[in-house]
């Protein structure tokens, strides 16, 4: 029972998630479970929901329905919330003049007061180097690229140490390496520490390689879920993008557009 309570806590469980804001659902009647020591993905076209629904989960936007993360609800205390689920949005711009281990530090922050307080520096030494910026620890985090930044958010989302962790888009600034590099420590952390992971993915391929579990969703609703084969097949994938997309081996080859351009933007 010790054992079953204690990856309970470690999960994430949504029960008929419905958002709306004045007259418009941008969110209905949405299900599913995010597994402790697995990679669940949301994935699905521009406007599907995806960034709302992990906002929702985090605590961030008003709902109907049933959500826990780790066994609290979003709108539990914040600090209790801070220490059970980490988040990283699509905006990582930080609008005062940080030092990065300043900014890494910060995830630390729920942690003051307790015996873990006593292990700060060493957390955000280990999340710095995992996110690959430990070299820029010294830096001012204005003058970074996006791309830093947002390497520097993973960092602080690592410093935190959380069961749960919430990540909208985080590859959307990163080049190839660091793309992958930052996805392997997420599948990482949900392998071998037994971590929690919901993730926002544009890039199909990237979710079939590093998701264990799919979400899809179209127009606020559910479209699919379940394993990456489940839900990876030429007919769900090309109805809900609207778009013919083929599945060979996990891989996704969306057909190539030739649009016509209109005669306005000719310069022949």
């Amino acid at each position: 029972m010790g054992s079953e309570m204690c990856i309970r806590d470690r999960m994430i469980n949504v029960k008929d998630l419905t958002v709306r804001v004045g007259e418009h659902t941008l969110v209905d009647q949405v299900s599913f479970t995010a597994q402790a020591g697995e990679v669940t993905g949301l994935i699905g076209p521009n406007g599907a929901g995806k960034s709302t629904v992990l906002a929702a989960v985090a605590g961030d936007f008003d709902y109907s329905g049933e959500i826990t993360v780790g066994g609290l609800s979003p709108k539990a205390p914040a600090r209790e919330l801070a220490r059970t689920r980490a988040v990283m949005l699509q905006d990582v711009s930080v609008s005062f003049e940080f030092l990065v281990r300043d900014v890494v530090a910060m995830g630390r922050r729920p942690w003051e007061g307790t015996a873990y307080a006593d292990l700060d520096d060493d957390f955000i030494d280990a999340a710095l180097d995992t996110a690959g910026v430990a070299h820029l620890a010294g830096r001012d985090i204005s003058t970074l690229s996006g791309g830093e930044r947002a390497r520097a958010a993973f960092a602080r989302v690592l410093a935190q140490n959380t069961p749960v962790i919430l990540l909208d888009e985080p590859t959307a600034a990163l080049d190839i390496r660091h793309q992958e590099q930052l996805l392997g420590s997420v599948k990482a952390l949900a392998r071998e520490a037994g971590v929690a992971v919901l993730v926002v993915l544009h890039d199909l391929n990237a979710a079939a390689a590093y998701c264990d579990h799919l979400v899809c969703l179209a127009c606020g609703g559910l479209a699919a879920q379940g394993r990456v084969d489940e839900v990876f097949t030429s007919p769900t994938l090309s109805q809900v993008y609207g778009w013919p997309i083929s599945v060979e081996g996990l891989r996704v080859h969306p057909q190539r557009a030739t649009p016509t351009i209109n005669p306005l933007f000719s310069h022949k």
